[in-house]
């Protein structure tokens, strides 16, 4: 459709006036991209509705006078908000007296949205530096983000981490899985192997649940106890089977911190175990659906005999 044939159908589509359409046709004749319009659009719309919440602050329009005037304007703070779109400069009307900050348009301190933001922190999450964090958010036409500012945006995660870690443990779990693996973390400016120890509940209801989690030197008996001990604090109760690996200090913790729970060996560890005794592929596939069968019997009698 042509600029003409949209200027004489105001009406459809979107529903503009005249002026409205002709700004709007201006605007998208300025960009290069529908990404640039896009934020123009945006930077545009945002600058506007804050002049009118200014404007219905003030309790009449600007430059008029009223005896409805409760306040009146004071110029702008420029500042920058940084967007999937990129960099919007929008212009944040002052009042003479107190404070005018637009709610529900911009949260409160954050110059990036919240897309931006969690793209940031998954990142971070990843591995990849805050220098390298930088550059992809200027790839997506973000450019003020430097390595001080990805730092502060992912400053929160610990905290929210340690919160999700420290939660309360809420009814009773029955079963619990206890697991551990090593991994490099990065500790005192170096990196360093560390054990990393999880737990998984399974409730009364039938739904598993990710209980903890904890970083120790090494997998020992004293750190499988603190971090049971931690769990049974936070609230774990009623558990009547723990199944793990066959490592000695994590069965004799269990016993030690969860009197009354047994203890079984995690079928996929024993199954990895005898396929290390069997030097053929063929071997090793027929010994891991011997033990699969084993297991799966479901009278007791009939189970140890097929062992």
């Amino acid at each position: 459709m042509a600029h003409s044939d949209i200027l004489s159908q105001p009406d459809r589509g979107l529903g503009l006036d005249r002026p409205q359409t002709e700004a709007l046709l201006a605007l998208f004749s300025r960009c290069d991209d529908l990404r640039e319009f896009g934020r123009e659009v945006i930077q545009s719309v945002v600058n506007a509705l804050m002049d009118s919440q200014a404007q219905e602050a003030c309790g009449a329009p600007r430059g008029s006078r009223s005896p409805e005037r409760v306040n009146s304007r004071n110029g702008y703070r420029e500042r920058s908000l940084s967007t999937s779109l990129g960099d919007l400069e929008l212009r944040v009307p002052k009042l003479r007296e107190g404070t005018y900050f637009p709610e529900g348009i911009l949260e409160r301190y954050t110059r990036v949205e919240a897309s931006m933001v969690a793209l940031v922190r998954e990142m971070y999450v990843a591995g990849v530096s805050t220098r390298k964090v930088g550059l992809v958010a200027e790839e997506l036409g973000v450019s003020s983000l430097s390595s001080s500012e990805v730092s502060a945006l992912c400053a929160g995660l610990d905290e929210e981490a340690e919160a999700f870690r420290t939660r309360p443990i809420e009814g009773e779990h029955p079963y619990v899985w206890l697991d551990a693996t090593y991994m490099k973390c990065r500790t005192g400016g170096r990196y360093a192997s560390v054990a990393l120890v999880t737990a998984i509940g399974m409730s009364s209801s039938g739904h598993k649940e990710f209980l903890g989690c904890a970083c120790f030197d090494s997998e020992s008996e004293a750190a499988w106890s603190e971090f049971l001990g931690s769990l049974r604090d936070r609230g774990l109760r009623g558990v009547r089977l723990a199944v793990s690996d066959a490592h000695a200090g994590l069965v004799a913790a269990v016993s030690r911190v969860l009197p009354g729970c047994s203890w079984q060996r995690c079928l996929t560890h024993l199954q990895r175990d005898i396929r290390g005794h069997v030097h053929n592929l063929a071997g090793q596939a027929l010994a891991a659906d011997l033990v699969r069968a084993c297991a799966g019997q479901a009278d007791a009698d009939v189970a140890r005999a097929a062992w």
